[in-house]
């Protein structure tokens, strides 16, 4: 770094700078950098930037002007072209937390203008998958429904009794089972790694990811189809996007193999709620949902009431620690990139295209953008001087896991 010290701007709401900023990681920052917070209160969706009026966008122009590298987040208004412009000094923009489609950054913009573009919206990964495993456990074991009886007050019974009810006809462990992934991308990889205990069988469908990478860690890529028709469990880790959204239509739904979990911690809009509320009614395939369409679910939707249908209200990757773990890992980026190293987690066009639907690619993106999620230089390895590369690069960094993962401060 150089002898002048960098300056670096948080722009967003008040409940973001007290939730999401650990006094720890803000200390590891003002080692290197002079920190700037403003407050902003901008409403922004995952889907549609923020629309500030003239005069915010004025005070966030005067904030951003003499920054070297910018921080967004809920609240901010939208880094555009204008913003970009006057702020002479700025070579990096960061998203906390924004779904991974940077609604609040221009990302195009700022690559014409030589700004890099990074997002540390990962930080959710640990969470989300671990509440994805133990939505596969639930489900296995009929939990749900087990509840359900306990709530409504029925005893325990003998075991014979126990044994006859109809939750038994379908209780099973994970160990050993099949598992699809629709989607392999940070959460993907994460569960990949919890799920190693288990003995299962991995297949995935992710049409972009390469092909290195999952020879590297330990799954089978394959069709949407075999995803669907071959696996013990099922779990949609897609995002939402054109392409995506009404993806797991009634054709789809109904590949699932008879005693078939399905569980879903990505976006209710993938799945055609009507086709799995038919499938489910049939009763022969369990579903753990922490997403559904509509949202909130309607007190009068069937889904509510089916037994073999465990509930949770969009929950899975909403925790304390994932909020601090944002700020972590966007730290990380900056001490990286005025170390002049490389930065990990980066936002390009081609990354927004194939999240948006707009462009297809053999080499980059794919549902989660896992060919840019991967530092360049992982990129055309083979798979075993992939995972050579990563555990020596995990080595050097005192980290573990895979390329990207944050560091050992869980």
């Amino acid at each position: 770094m150089t002898g002048i010290r960098p300056q670096v701007g948080l722009a967003c709401t008040a409940e973001v700078r007290e939730q999401y900023i650990d006094d720890a990681d803000l200390e590891r920052l003002e080692k290197f950098a002079d920190f700037h917070w403003q407050e902003f209160e901008e409403e922004t969706s995952w889907d549609a930037a923020p629309e500030a009026s003239d005069e915010v966008r004025k005070k966030f122009v005067k904030f951003t002007a003499g920054l070297d590298a910018l921080v967004v987040c809920h609240g901010s208004p939208r880094v555009d072209e204008a913003v970009l412009a006057s702020s002479v000094r700025l070579k990096l923009v960061g998203e906390l937390e924004g779904d991974r489609f940077a609604q609040r950054i221009d990302v195009e913009a700022a690559i014409d203008r030589g700004v890099r573009a990074v997002d540390t919206t990962h930080g959710s990964s640990y969470p989300v998958s671990e509440w994805a495993l133990g939505m596969m456990l639930i489900g296995l074991r009929s939990a749900g429904a087990h509840f359900r009886r306990l709530a409504a007050g029925e005893l325990w019974g003998t075991p014979d009794q126990r044994n006859s009810a109809p939750e038994f006809a379908h209780n099973e462990e994970l160990t050993g089972k099949t598992v699809g992934l629709i989607g392999a991308g940070y959460i993907g990889r994460r569960l990949i790694e919890l799920l190693k205990p288990f003995d299962v069988k991995i297949l995935a469908h992710d049409p972009y990811i390469p092909s290195e990478l999952a020879s590297s860690l330990g799954f089978t890529l394959t069709s949407l189809d075999k995803v669907l028709s071959e696996p013990d469990v099922v779990v949609c880790l897609a995002p939402l996007t054109p392409r995506t959204r009404g993806m797991l239509g009634k054709r789809e739904v109904s590949r699932f193999k008879p005693g078939t979990v399905f569980v879903n911690v990505s976006r209710g809009p993938i799945v055609d709620s009507e086709a799995l509320i038919e499938r489910l009614e049939a009763g022969d395939i369990t579903a753990c949902l922490d997403v559904f369409d509509p949202e909130p679910i309607p007190v009068d939707s069937r889904i509510r009431e089916l037994p073999n249908v465990f509930l949770s209200p969009h929950i899975a990757g909403t925790t304390q620690r994932s909020r601090t773990r944002f700020f972590e890992e966007m730290v990380n980026e900056l001490e990286r990139h005025f170390s002049g190293h490389e930065t990990l987690h980066n936002l390009t066009a081609q990354t927004l295209a194939n999240r948006r639907g707009e462009q297809r690619s053999q080499q980059r993106g794919g549902l989660h953008g896992c060919a840019d999620d991967l530092p360049r230089r992982f990129r055309g390895q083979r798979p075993g001087k992939i995972s050579r590369m990563v555990h020596r690069s995990a080595r050097a960094s005192g980290r573990t896991g895979y390329p990207g993962r944050p560091g050992n401060r869980q």
